[in-house]
């Protein structure tokens, strides 16, 4: 397998793995981002711990979807997370899901 073959690869797994977050996104209330993946989810708590003068996340997802390409199985009914990193949660606008009025 060349390079090339490689990189049409993992760009086509890419392009398969958009398609399905576009047809799942409608299904989950939150976007949640840590520093090793991406996740629609649709129970979200998050928890803030700390060790001496270090602080950490325990981050507990529900009935979830990991953005991950090498994933078989992205659906997921539970997640624990432990970070030191940064966690992003934002709730998903249903109106950011219509397409805009002139593509109707």
């Amino acid at each position: 397998m060349s390079a090339e073959d490689l990189e049409n690869y993992e760009a086509d797994l890419e392009l398969q793995l958009y398609r399905e977050y576009r047809d799942v996104v409608g299904l989950f209330t939150y976007v949640v981002e840590t520093e090793r993946r991406f996740y629609l989810a649709n129970s979200v708590d998050l928890k803030a711990h700390r060790d001496g003068s270090d602080v950490y996340f325990e981050l507990t997802l529900r009935d979830a979807w990991v953005w991950d390409t090498y994933r078989t199985a992205r659906f997921v009914k539970h997640v624990n997370v432990l970070t030191f990193k940064d966690v992003n949660i934002e709730e998903i606008a249903k109106s950011d899901l219509e397409p805009p009025s002139h593509l109707r």
